[in-house]
């Protein structure tokens, strides 16, 4: 099946031939399984509850040779496994069979809502209701009204009636089906306005869910039409045109400002600032340069680029969030798990009951009518979608919400997980440290200047390439020390320093060792370099033949939003949080007691995993920091495990259960407080569910409970816990810490 082509834009011009607005990269057919199988996806519109994806499986699962379909509701999304011979229209008419529509490209993604056949049928009988209703205020004859009534039932009631057969024919009780049956019910005692009342409400109802939860499955299918189609690339010494998916591994690819890039790849020449916020959820466009990685879907700026293509664009690090996010959504968080279980068995008894209260007192000599009545109001109440329902659409809500800021949760468990960590174990360089040493102390002995000795340990490391010497070289930026004086005679000590002369002296620079092996007395600075050890710093010698100079103090310098990420931390409910690392224990101790929690030093791999099995015991539910990589033990023995830098790291992204996709500390305290924020919403959606239908059951057998107030009360409690799961997706949430 071909898809819309997305040609090269032409600097703030739509390309020739193609309208403007949104397209898609999706296709339907996909690449044939290994086992000789063939898997189709197809976009199924129109589900409001997880029972609609069930009756969709089951009339998709009844095509001659299909092999497994399965709809994630979350995604809106069918799945199938079938025999090749099996074609992509037989298995959308089956969706349709069923009740419920197909997505296929841009034009139906871009189709507003209230242009949609299901608002329009909406609409249409809610105005058809609103003419019977003023018919029977100016006294119009019966059949007048009846026959208005009826319409309004016809135009309301076809797409849930033809869900309801769907169903029925699948075997599977949904709310169609008991939404159908009362409307026939009611017009079989000659309650017409009853009956059309009920197929309005249901049908207003239904649409307003679908409407809300297609704005969180649209957004992140919004990601895949980042990426273009087309790119121009560099092909035996020439520029051309060629399609995005034909691009390979090493190939160069020309971006010019103002494009997005169509795959992950590593500048070569060229600089320019680059919006990265889709992959990382980072607001200010970042500076790129030659050997930087750039992202599929990043939005160039003002200057042109020449990248290198690193992956294929189907293998994208975009492509990969949206398929972990749609995945993701569609794995059930225990408390969904616990109400699928629940609706299990509360709609056979209450349906069951209904049937009894419509039956039995007739029997014994009470009025058919009245009590029929009431038994349909019962059936309505024995929709469990309002509960059904509570818990998905907040899991959706809070996923989505939390790509959009380059924090992927891996499904609904990982999303109750985090909201429920009582400590937090953190890795310490490169998480809660800069990974790299920085000169935290210069002590000038002797009464010389802390400048000048820091301008004259620069020159002398100038030329090595050790990390210490950079960060000698980055203090005496920061010292002002200008253009550093010469040096002759240079010499590397491997594993020990470095010297050469300045200005006809011989200088040394180095760790301790390499003036005792010189036999050079550092009595002069033995307080300094005990001051240094005891704060767990690197000791750094500069010195001449007659002894030392001065010493330095490195250290990995604390990031400096980690002291504010542990607050936010402890402000969110995580209040014992711990250091693991391999270190030795003075440097650990330093960095423990900046930030001001509890620390392990010198542990191994092994020893970390024990430790976080002990934080687990100890306190029901620990979550554990890491890279993803080098942690990976630790982050699987955890509750929850948080990949911090994830972005373009294919390791980092399937080993976590949740990953920062950018190195930025504070979406770790943002990562926690979503996800209370989303097990709060979900208790909320819950409890309300629950004490609405339990009220109406309770009320229903007595007559107090009218067919439009049941379906108002189904209704607006499925839209109210619909809203209010949406409220994590909104943008500007309060879940997010504000400056």
């Amino acid at each position: 099946m071909s898809r819309p082509k997305k040609m090269l834009p032409v600097l703030g011009q739509e390309p020739a031939g193609q309208a403007a607005g949104p397209t898609t990269r999706e296709e339907h057919r996909y690449e044939p399984p290994l086992d000789g199988t063939e898997r189709t996806v197809v976009r199924v519109e129109g589900m409001d509850c997880a029972s609609c994806a069930a009756t969709v499986e089951k009339r998709v699962a009844t095509l001659p040779g299909m092999r497994r379909a399965t709809v994630n509701f979350a995604a809106g999304r069918l799945d199938a496994e079938h025999e090749p011979g099996l074609r992509l229209e037989e298995i959308e008419r089956a969706v349709r069979e069923a009740g419920y529509g197909v997505g296929k490209t841009e034009e139906a993604d871009g189709t507003p809502f209230w242009r949609t056949p299901r608002a329009l049928s909406t609409a249409a009988s809610a105005l058809l209701f609103l003419v019977g209703l003023s018919l029977g205020l100016a006294g119009a004859p019966e059949a007048a009204r009846e026959g208005v009534y009826l319409a309004t039932i016809v135009v309301g009631g076809l797409p849930i009636f033809r869900a309801a057969i769907a169903s029925l024919r699948a075997r599977h009780m949904d709310m169609n089906v008991l939404m159908g049956a009362a409307t026939i019910g009611a017009v079989g005692i000659g309650e017409w306005a009853e009956a059309a009342s009920v197929v309005v409400l249901f049908a207003a109802g239904n649409a307003l869910q679908v409407y809300a939860i297609d704005r969180t499955r649209g957004a992140v299918r919004s990601l895949v039409r980042l990426a273009p189609n087309e790119v121009l690339v560099k092909r035996d010494g020439t520029e051309r045109v060629a399609s995005a998916d034909e691009v390979v591994v090493g190939e160069i690819v020309v971006v010019r400002p103002g494009e997005r890039l169509a795959v992950d790849g590593v500048v070569v020449e060229g600089s320019s600032a680059v919006d990265e916020a889709p992959v990382t959820g980072e607001s200010v466009p970042v500076e790129k340069g030659p050997n930087d990685a750039v992202y599929s879907g990043t939005l160039n700026g003002s200057g042109g680029l020449l990248v290198r293509a690193t992956k294929r664009a189907g293998d994208s690090t975009l492509q990969n969030i949206v398929r972990l996010v749609e995945d993701a959504q569609a794995k059930k968080a225990p408390a969904e798990q616990f109400v699928d279980r629940f609706s299990r068995v509360y709609t056979p008894v209450v349906v069951a009951i209904a049937v009894l209260l419509a039956v039995v007192p007739p029997l014994l000599g009470a009025s058919f009518g009245e009590w029929f009545y009431r038994g349909l109001a019962l059936l309505i109440i024995a929709c469990p979608c309002a509960l059904v329902i509570s818990t998905p659409v907040t899991v959706v809500s809070g996923i989505g919400a939390a790509s959009r800021r380059g924090i992927l949760v891996k499904g609904g468990a990982a999303l109750e997980a985090a909201g429920r960590i009582r400590a937090l174990a953190f890795d310490k360089t490169g998480t809660l440290t800069e990974g790299r040493p920085v000169v935290s102390r210069v002590v000038a002995l002797g009464g010389g200047d802390e400048a000048g000795v820091v301008r004259l340990a620069a020159a002398l490391e100038r030329r090595s390439e050790h990390p210490l010497a950079y960060a000698i070289l980055t203090a005496a930026e920061r010292y002002g020390a200008g253009i550093l004086p010469q040096v002759t005679g240079f010499r590397s000590v491997a594993g020990r320093g470095a010297e050469g002369e300045v200005v006809g002296r011989r200088y040394a620079i180095g760790s301790p060792r390499l003036f005792a092996e010189a036999g050079i007395s550092l009595d002069g600075a033995n307080g300094a370099l005990e001051e240094v050890e005891r704060a767990g710093e690197t000791p750094v010698v500069l010195g001449d033949e007659h002894g030392p100079l001065a010493v330095f103090g490195l250290a990995d310098a604390v990031r400096r939003d980690a002291k504010a990420t542990v607050e936010a931390l402890r402000e969110a409910g995580v209040e014992n949080l711990v250091m693991l690392t391999g270190d030795a224990e003075a440097p650990a101790r330093r960095t423990a007691e900046a930030l001001g929690i509890g620390y392990r030093a010198r542990l191994l791999p092994g020893d970390k995993v024990e430790a976080v099995h002990a934080l687990v015991a100890e306190h029901g539910s620990a979550g554990m920091v890491g890279d993803g990589v080098n942690d990976a033990p630790a982050l699987a023995a955890s509750s929850v495990g948080f990949a911090m830098g994830a972005a373009g790291t294919g390791v980092a992204l399937e080993t976590a259960d949740v990953a920062l996709m950018q190195d930025d500390l504070p979406k770790l305290a943002e990562a926690v407080r979503l996800s209370r924020a989303a097990e709060g919403i979900i208790k909320q959606n819950i409890l309300v569910s629950v004490v609405v239908k339990g009220l109406f059951v309770l009320l229903a057998p007595f007559g107090l409970v009218a067919l439009w107030l049941a379906v108002l009360a189904d209704m607006g409690t499925s839209i109210a816990v619909t809203l209010n799961g949406l409220r994590l997706f909104r943008a500007g949430s309060s879940v997010r810490r504000r400056n």
